[in-house]
């Protein structure tokens, strides 16, 4: 029987190297069980429920949501006169099988009807669902949506829709950008109006909406209406109602299975989350860290889809009397498809980790401080401040790594396959379809980059750095790879201090070599550390690092240059605007 967490060597190998048992500790410390039927009795039943929902959700994907895959993509949802949308019946299918496994509720508390996992684990399932059908993940990936609701909403908000969205009965949408307001959220126009009972009603137009036609919408709008900037903001919960109507399904170039829809508020009934003013500034960037990872799994999943094609292909594809994977320069291109997957899996895998840890130590801090001594109180006010500022670095890294990585690997599988992979008989050319949106939603790459700048040139990056700098290792091949990366680090130093004695604009324009660089020598550490007691890993590395440090070399040589031509001289060298005939 196919299995996609089974058969995935590299998820079972993080899975039991990752303290999984430590988080699981965290995890059920001051957990919300109610009367849940059944609660682990440890961290070690813990992590054993961990393996089995993910054997089961590894399941489901092998066994019904890949097989589905090419007819919802090529079949799409239908949208109804009363601007209302019916889901593809394989889309209805791949929801009741993850409804009927218990799935539905993976994040959420016992209280409600989850299964309390933490978010590497959820990042692990993502990963599972994505390669199966990326545009499937959409729908099983807005459980985030659920886990705002948890955190933030009055306890009779969470008490109507979080066992709904638990037992399956209501998917969800994050309603944010508008026709005018795509990534410059704090121009979102839509009204929110209060009337003199006290009831809100939401009016306006929303666009580019995942899921937009989901049962329970957070929606983002104004309710202050003589502010014109996110401290205006509010976040808002609606039902699906008359009042709210999909006014069109957008035509896309991938993920068609999920409906990105344009939406028309019409006097909509609504409630408050949490309090005014908040929206923007505390809750949607809330929201946005987990959404980070979340496309960064699900660019992890169709990477790992694309890769086995490939691999596949190049095994069994004969050309010259012989399988093309003989070939060095396929040889290459297959490789470091894998390498690259194992590097980008590394770093998400490790920014879901600290996501964890930062929001279970706040649990902590917020639900059992009463019942701990002022030396571990005050070191869990530590904690939080170092992993509020190390995730500020990894969760948008990850999504920038991971993405770009997901579209260099899906185009490579193409090229593997030559003219087949051109053509609609492998799914080589969905992947890459589907690859090319993990770039732009929950924030473009450059838009990752201009978060992750900050961390990476004040100091949090070499903090993180430093900790994995003090690691020694017998292993003499891995120990001259640490002072490999030592040595690029320096490099890098070297190309900050330049960037930081220049104009801003040119330090804007270096941000991107800086962040590659910076990931780099991160990764590299990540992949050192998995080495210790495998072989194969080592080889990983080594690869990875050999392959990757001349490319840093490279990208911190053209900041010292100091070359500002693409600012000085944009109208020279882009041209006049082209005419339109």
């Amino acid at each position: 029987m196919p299995n996609f967490f089974l058969d995935n060597d590299d998820i079972q190998f993080l899975f039991e190297r990752m303290d999984v048992r430590g988080l699981a500790e965290l995890q059920e410390l001051h957990a919300e069980n109610g009367n849940a039927e059944y609660v682990p009795v440890d961290a070690d039943e813990a992590v054993d429920d961990y393996r089995r929902a993910l054997e089961l959700i590894g399941e489901v994907a092998a066994e019904t949501i890949a097989p589905n895959a090419e007819r919802v993509d090529r079949e799409g949802n239908t949208l109804n006169e009363d601007g209302t949308v019916t889901l593809h019946p394989n889309v209805r299918e791949n929801l009741r099988r993850l409804t009927q496994a218990d799935l539905m509720g993976f994040t959420l508390p016992r209280k409600y009807g989850g299964l309390n996992c933490p978010n590497l684990i959820y990042s692990m399932a993502t990963e599972i669902v994505s390669r199966a059908d990326a545009s499937f993940m959409n729908l099983f990936g807005l459980q985030g949506i659920a886990e705002t609701i948890d955190a933030f909403a009055a306890q009779e908000i969470k008490d109507e829709f979080l066992p709904r969205f638990a037992e399956g009965e209501a998917t969800g949408a994050m309603v944010l950008t508008e026709p005018d307001a795509g990534s410059d959220l704090q121009a979102v126009r839509v009204r929110a109006d209060q009337d003199d009972e006290g009831n809100w009603r939401l009016s306006g137009v929303k666009r580019f909406i995942t899921n937009g036609c989901g049962e329970v919408l957070l929606t983002l709008a104004r309710s202050e209406h003589q502010t014109s900037d996110g401290r205006g903001l509010s976040l808002f919960i609606s039902e699906r109602s008359e009042h709210i109507k999909v006014r069109r399904l957008e035509k896309k170039l991938g993920i068609h299975g999920s409906p990105t829809c344009e939406l028309v508020y019409e006097n909509a009934p609504a409630r408050l989350i949490g309090e005014r003013k908040r929206g923007l500034i505390t809750y949607v960037l809330a929201l946005m860290n987990g959404a980070r990872v979340g496309i960064a799994t699900q660019s992890l999943g169709i990477a790992e889809a694309a890769f086995r094609l490939a691999r596949t292909y190049a095994h069994s594809r004969q050309q010259f009397g012989m399988p093309i994977e003989s070939m060095p320069a396929v040889a290459e291109m297959v490789t470091d498809m894998a390498v690259a997957i194992e590097a980008a899996r590394a770093l998400t895998y490790e920014a879901s980790r600290f996501c964890d840890l930062e929001n279970l130590n706040q649990r902590v801090l917020d639900t059992g401080k009463d019942g701990l001594e002022k030396a571990e109180v005050k070191a869990r006010k530590e904690h939080a401040r170092s992993y509020k500022r190390l995730n500020a670095m990894l969760t948008p890294m990850s999504k920038y790594y991971a993405s770009e990585m997901c579209c260099r690997v899906a185009d490579t599988a193409i090229q593997v396959l030559g003219g087949s992979g051109y053509m609609m008989d492998y799914a080589a050319e969905r992947h890459l379809r589907d690859a090319r949106i993990t770039t732009i939603y929950e924030g473009t790459s450059q838009l990752q980059i201009v978060a992750a700048i900050r961390p990476v040139t004040t100091g949090t990056f070499d903090t993180c750095i430093a900790d994995h700098e003090t690691t020694d290792y017998d292993d003499p091949l891995l120990a001259d790879l640490k002072q490999k990366l030592t040595d690029g680090k320096a490099r890098l130093t070297d190309a900050m201090t330049f960037a930081k004695e220049q104009p801003s604009r040119f330090q804007e324009l270096s941000a991107r070599r800086l962040v590659d660089s910076a990931i780099t020598i991160l990764v590299g550490h990540l992949l050192l550390r998995q080495a210790t007691n495998s072989d194969r890993k080592a080889r990983v590395a080594h690869r990875f690092i050999e392959s990757q440090l001349p490319v840093l070399r490279m990208t911190c040589d053209q900041v010292l240059c100091g070359d500002a031509a693409p600012l000085d001289e944009f109208e020279l060298l882009a041209g006049p605007v082209p005419t339109v005939s």
